[in-house]
């Protein structure tokens, strides 16, 4: 009788601490980071290709918004560009013009201060040339004014024209990265507006478990540490994969309510983000269960 007492609590011991080694360090849900893209014209959408499912890749054009009114508005913005360039060109030939009398001008002045100098000709006829010449000059400056300005106004149809391109380049909508359609927002043919949410999108082959680990637990991990991760297989049986904990939180915080036992609800915890690998078992939301190996133990 006493052997088979000793029998017993020798396969009940055994059976606990088997139990304790199958026990997981930590539980949570798997996540991916998720991007939403959103529009960045306005107009109506001609194109439209991503789906729920979807692969996609980044830099890939997935759909195209109406153009035509900032098309129009680029096409105006060259025509009234080359009109201030023509007046450019009147500008400085009047200039030139200009230019050339002052160049008359200044010779018979130089003349004419000769002829005062030798006393053959009366100082009037000198002040009157100087006048002239004086006038000119004015003259000169002013149109050199009204260029500037005419160079201005070019400049800053240049920019206009440069916005309208950068506006036309943005109606092309662009897939930001490599990853899955999550969900779909609109069809084509509607109209979007500038800030629309068009698509969500997340790279699935890397995906993380969002796990709550508690004090005794954080000695013992660390950032980039490799620890299994085990997913339900079935009713009975678990997955192994291997992560790696690549974000730790500095802060405690209470355990959520889905994760731990009411018991174990008023302790608290810390966030720790194990990244994973995605052969494609692995779903957005899935539960799954962190083990420390037993040598970081």
């Amino acid at each position: 009788m006493r052997t088979l007492l000793l029998s017993m609590i020798s396969v009940l011991f055994l059976f606990a601490c088997k139990n304790s080694s199958d026990k997981a360090d930590a539980f949570g849900n798997f996540e991916a980071v998720e991007t939403i893209v959103g529009a960045e014209g306005q107009g109506k959408l001609l194109k439209f290709i991503p789906e729920e499912g979807m692969q996609l890749q980044a830099g890939a054009e997935v759909g195209v918004i109406d153009t035509t009114a900032l098309w129009l508005k680029k096409q105006q913005l060259i025509a009234m560009k080359k009109a201030a360039e023509s007046k450019i060109i009147q500008i400085n030939a009047q200039i030139n013009v200009q230019e050339t009398q002052k160049l008359t001008v200044l010779k018979e002045k130089n003349r004419m201060e000769n002829l005062v100098k030798d006393k053959a000709a009366p100082e009037k006829q000198l002040d009157d040339i100087q006048g002239q010449y004086n006038l000119i000059e004015s003259q000169i400056a002013s149109i050199k004014s009204q260029n500037q300005s005419v160079a201005a106004e070019i400049e800053s149809l240049v920019q206009q024209i440069k916005q309208m391109d950068d506006q036309i380049s943005r109606s092309h909508i662009i897939n930001p990265i490599d990853g899955t359609v999550l969900e779909k927002y609109i069809e084509p043919s509607e109209i979007v507006t500038m800030g629309k949410n068009l698509y969500k999108i997340a790279n699935l082959d890397n995906i993380k478990l969002k796990v709550y680990v508690s004090g005794a637990v954080m000695p013992k991990i660390k950032i980039g540490q490799s620890v299994n991760v085990k997913v339900d297989e079935d009713s009975k049986n678990n997955q192994t994969l291997q992560g790696t904990i690549s974000w730790i939180s500095s802060q405690a915080e209470f355990t959520p309510k889905i994760i731990q036992t009411k018991e174990e609800r008023v302790k608290q915890v810390y966030a720790v983000k194990i990244d994973v690998v995605n052969d494609g078992r692995i779903k957005i939301g899935m539960p799954g269960e962190m083990f420390i190996s037993n040598e970081n133990k």
